[in-house]
């Protein structure tokens, strides 16, 4: 379980995608961000746009300034990291074949799982909330209406008391 804590922390959001970066996994699989970005270039047929992309300096200028401590010490800041996306992830249990990637492999999988399943929760919790927003106002506009009837039937008592304590006029008995 604190392993995948580990791995929910180095997914990313980038271009609308949820992707990892090439120096977390190269830590994550404990070998070198060089030695998996050559790994990768061998094989770049494996890697087409929808699993790997470069980020852009403006992108990497970004994620820098939101996260200063946890990029300083991980890359040259003039070379702009490789994102992974989950397919992309899955192809590199293909081309590193040892133990240790094997089995991070699978805990990113299930990371990314878990990140799936939170964020179908959140929106299953967005709607029933907005259902239940629905159904207040509802409540709201029938509150009111029962509220009104209630005032016209005080109204309407209050005129009928006056109309029964009047002084009675004309010819008595």
């Amino acid at each position: 379980m604190e392993i995948i804590k580990s791995i929910h922390n180095r997914i990313y959001e980038i271009r609308g995608e949820r992707v990892m970066l090439d120096f977390d996994l190269a830590d994550l699989y404990e070998v070198g961000t060089k030695v998996l970005n050559q790994a990768v270039k061998r094989n770049i047929k494996r890697f087409p746009a929808d699993f790997m992309f470069q980020l852009t300096i403006s992108e990497w200028e970004i994620m820098r300034s939101q996260n200063v401590t946890a990029f300083q010490s991980k890359r040259n800041t003039n070379v702009t990291p490789y994102a992974f996306t989950e397919q992309g992830v899955a192809m590199l249990s293909g081309i590193l074949n040892s133990d240790k990637a094997i089995n991070m492999n699978i805990a990113i999988m299930r990371a990314f799982v878990e990140v799936r399943r939170v964020l179908l929760l959140q929106s299953d919790l967005k709607q029933q909330l907005k259902e239940i927003k629905e159904r207040l106002g509802e409540h709201d506009v029938q509150l009111n209406q029962i509220y009104d009837a209630m005032e016209n039937l005080h109204d309407e008592k209050a005129a009928q008391r006056k109309w029964e304590e009047r002084e009675r006029i004309g010819f008595k008995s």
